[in-house]
């Protein structure tokens, strides 16, 4: 099992430095991936709804930091994670998912999901309702776009002749995860994905999705062996004895990876570069 790195967005500021500082940290360190969270709009609480993040925090654009980090890394992993492909033209996220596989020399993996906001889908302009049947479409379009040939396809949500991407990526195709622990994101996964991403405790829920994921596997003709696990440890409190036993529970079930998914802030950057190190040292035995 392998440890992940979320880029702390909220956090890590504005200086390209210390951005650049943290990634080659993560690196040093032996993490096997970054991934970058997305949203393109904060949103403000309105009624009885309260989002989980709001207007006041950043988020830096997914795919141009994920370029950024593409220059300033040299072998770790690169992953959005997870960007919300229903509320995004389908060719943009193809293209700029090709240009960042370029640039990094075939690092990236993509991770997608449906998402929770649906203020900020209303403000882009995009079908809330239909976010679950238009990313299963997504993914298929994805796969054609960067198969490096001219592509023509009609579905319900998209209608395309004779297009390419140029350049198109290293990867053929580029590895998709999916993100989600809903019934429908644990289908999509297990029928189109090459990977999943729950943000689950290791509990019994958790093996009951699992479950059901390998159940849907089975049954789509999918070998479980040769798909990817890896567990968000979504933790409220800078516990590292917490994180360190919630991913050894997490190696029991079979993860390939687990990622710390820190709730908590920590606004000085010396504060984050000791979270990466206190993760690992509580983690990184169980590797």
């Amino acid at each position: 099992m392998q440890l992940n790195a979320i880029f702390p967005t909220r956090d890590i500021g504005n200086d390209p430095a210390k951005i650049r500082d943290w990634a080659q940290a993560a690196e040093d360190l032996g993490f096997a991936c970054i991934e970058v969270p997305d949203h393109v709009f904060g949103a403000a609480a309105r009624g009885d709804w309260v989002p989980t993040y709001n207007e006041k925090d950043p988020f830096h654009e997914t795919f141009v930091m994920l370029g950024f980090l593409a220059a300033v890394t040299k072998t770790i992993k690169l992953s959005s994670g997870v960007l919300i492909s229903p509320q995004r033209q389908t060719g943009l996220i193809a293209k700029q998912a090709a240009e960042v596989d370029v640039l990094s020399g075939g690092r990236l993996r993509l991770g997608v999901g449906v998402g929770w906001n649906p203020v900020e889908y209303e403000s882009l302009g995009t079908e809330w309702k239909t976010r679950g049947a238009r990313q299963a479409e997504q993914i298929d379009v994805l796969r054609k776009l960067w198969s490096g040939e001219v592509v023509s396809f009609e579905g319900r949500f998209h209608r395309m002749e004779k297009v390419t991407i140029e350049p198109p990526p290293v990867q053929r195709p580029i590895p998709i995860w999916v993100g989600g622990v809903s019934e429908g994101a644990i289908k999509r996964a297990a029928r189109q994905a090459d990977g999943w991403m729950p943000i689950l405790a290791p509990d019994a829920q958790a093996v009951q999705k699992l479950a059901l994921l390998r159940e849907q596997m089975r049954s789509h003709g999918r070998d479980p062996a040769k798909f990817g696990l890896e567990a968000w440890l979504r933790m409220n409190e800078p516990d590292p004895q917490r994180w360190g036993a919630a991913a050894d529970a997490w190696r029991k079930l079979g993860a390939d990876y687990v990622m710390l998914y820190p709730m908590f802030r920590e606004p000085r950057f010396d504060g984050q570069i000791e979270i990466l190190k206190r993760f690992r040292s509580v983690a990184g035995e169980q590797v």
